[in-house]
């Protein structure tokens, strides 16, 4: 007899902090077939991978000890999307049909091509592969090598103080302000920090980089054995390649229950989304929060009732510098930040925790799905209906 499948097929496409938590959030039905799409066997700790190429932690988790029974995995990468015949194709030119899909492709690095030599010689640290190629290279450079961070954000921030407090010649490369998510007083102890640890930082724009050097706007050229991209990020092409309405970055653009503005099977979770065309912060933060919500949708959409609209708010950032420093800084429910900091190693204890809790969220899912609470509060509906009737 013909294998009986379940009502509603279910596919996730993307394994990171919102896909996973979405598939295990899912089996709250037991009438939902669900599919996870990842190109890796393993779910990416991503907001670790500055320890794993400096060789102070690992940033990869066994999906089998994150997914709940009834989640089947594919390790694949989509190329497609036909939201007319509900399909989505795969690089192995296999099809999956659905009859709704969590769209949790993540985010990426995004090394410019508008910079000379960047995509040539410069390594993005934002993907497991690339993070892999710099903590080979790294093994090969001696102590005292020249090390160029290009990024001034939180990202560039802990990669060059990870590196640095081993010991490594480091320099920082802000084009503005250092840390400029962070308050007058947060980004003045991050400052001190890396100047304690001997990090040169040096606000100015990258004309070029070069096998063995870096080439700044003003004509300076710095010697670097290694060069690190951690400016800014970019996200896949898949939905604008499919036809979906995106934003200028490649976000699908979705309502505020987070489904697209196209097609009311698709939802978008995580940094893939733009909800009303207002993003928030990518950040780890807030991808398990709109993972779940994106699963409250579709089962809301099951259920034949009104999916709730995105209540989610933040509470700030963390920054980890070496491992027993650290900025933890407080900000408002709709991340503007506040003049309340505080750091040391209280601050480097409280940004493990976060790190902890990133994976330990998704475990939780797995063992009582629909358990994830969130803080909520901090999008103003007000300025929502505004952006979106624009």
């Amino acid at each position: 007899m013909p294998e009986h499948r379940k009502a509603h097929r279910v596919v996730v496409l993307g394994g990171g902090y919102a896909g996973a938590l979405a598939a295990n959030r899912l089996r709250q039905r037991d009438d939902v077939e669900i599919t996870l799409v990842n190109p890796r066997p393993s779910f990416v700790d991503r907001i670790r991978l500055h320890q794993y190429v400096a060789g102070t932690g690992e940033a990869t988790v066994d999906f089998r000890e994150l997914l709940g029974e009834g989640v089947r995995l594919v390790v694949d990468s989509a190329t497609a999307i036909d939201p007319a015949a509900r399909s989505v194709e795969l690089a192995s030119g296999r099809v999956l049909d659905y009859d709704y899909l969590v769209y949790a492709v993540g985010s990426t690095g995004a090394v410019p091509s508008s910079v000379p030599g960047a995509r040539e010689f410069a390594v993005s640290m934002a993907e497991l592969e690339a993070a892999q190629e710099l903590r080979t290279r790294l093994a090969g450079l001696r102590p005292d090598a020249p090390i160029t961070v290009v990024g001034g954000g939180l990202t560039g921030i802990e990669a060059a103080a990870e590196l640095a407090e081993q010991g490594r010649n480091v320099t920082l490369v802000s084009g503005g302000t250092l840390a400029p998510s962070l308050s007058v007083a947060a980004r003045r102890s991050t400052a001190k920090w890396l100047s304690r640890h001997d990090v040169t930082v040096v606000e100015a724009k990258v004309r070029e980089v070069r096998a063995d050097a870096v080439v700044f706007a003003g004509g300076e050229v710095r010697t670097s054995a290694l060069t690190i991209w951690a400016a800014g990020f970019g996200v896949p092409g898949l939905a604008a390649a499919s036809g979906l309405r995106t934003d200028d970055v490649g976000r699908l653009l979705t309502d505020e229950t987070l489904t697209s503005l196209d097609d009311e099977r698709i939802v978008a979770a995580g940094d893939a989304a733009a909800p009303s065309g207002r993003p928030l912060r990518m950040s780890c933060q807030i991808a398990a929060p709109l993972g779940a919500h994106a699963v409250d949708t579709v089962l809301n959409r099951i259920a034949g009732t009104e999916p709730p609209k995105l209540d989610v708010a933040f509470v700030g950032s963390c920054v980890s510098l070496g491992r027993h420093g650290g900025v933890r800084q407080f900000a408002r429910k709709d991340d503007t930040t506040l003049n309340f900091h505080f750091g040391g190693r209280l601050a480097a204890a409280y940004k493990e925790l976060t790190c902890k809790l990133g994976v330990a969220k998704i475990r939780r899912e797995a063992r009582k799905p629909g358990s994830l609470p969130w803080a909520k509060g901090g999008r103003h509906p007000e300025l929502v209906e505004s952006v979106a009737g624009h």
